[in-house]
């Protein structure tokens, strides 16, 4: 395997790893309303599990209220009880064609709860990012030892590899600063 594969392999490990940190703070609730909240809630529809996004049409029309608009009707007993049974903590407002979420503002309490939530997600992610940079340096380490790669390149493959850390960990603490300021804003 060549330095410029082990470094790919490493950086979609590590990009994967930022965009799924990036995809679970969607489902974090803030003081505000967002599709984000719901959009990724499975609904027991027919038997099989089912997003709510493939089901419905989720709208905000105000800061504070989600919209839901079921595109089959009958399945709306369906998605009211996959609310209920989420950890959003939202009690759903059904009228027979529509079902309206709405969003409480966060006590000061829930937000610290919330902000402590999201730092043990931004953490995980960075552990991710760490384990992947241990098995690019194994791999370059192997490299070397079957003299597929010089000292030379697997000493500038290793650092690569730490600036790609670096950089993955930097993106981590910037998308958990960007969520921080949004919990303690609204």
């Amino acid at each position: 395997m060549a330095m410029d594969e082990i470094l790919l392999e490493v950086e979609e490990k590590m990009e994967t790893a930022a965009n799924y940190f990036r995809s679970e703070l969607r489902g974090i609730r803030t003081g505000r309303a967002s599709a984000g909240l719901v959009d990724h809630l499975k609904v027991n529809y027919y038997g099989s599990p089912t997003d709510l996004r493939q089901l419905a049409t989720i709208s905000t029309p105000e800061a504070n209220l989600i919209v839901i608009k079921p595109f089959d009707p009958s399945s709306l007993k369906d998605i009211e009880r996959a609310i209920q049974a989420s950890d959003l903590g939202i009690t759903p407002n059904a009228d027979g064609k529509v079902i309206r979420l709405s969003v409480p503002s966060l006590s000061g309490e829930r937000r610290v709860q919330l902000v402590s939530q999201v730092k043990k997600m931004a953490e995980a992610s960075r552990v991710t990012i760490r384990n992947a940079r241990r098995d690019g340096n194994k791999e370059v380490d192997t490299q070397q030892k079957a003299s597929e790669l010089t000292e030379d390149q697997a000493k500038k493959g290793k650092d690569d590899i730490q600036n790609l850390t670096k950089k993955y960990e930097a993106l981590v603490d910037e998308i958990l600063a960007a969520k921080t300021k949004e919990i303690e804003e609204t």
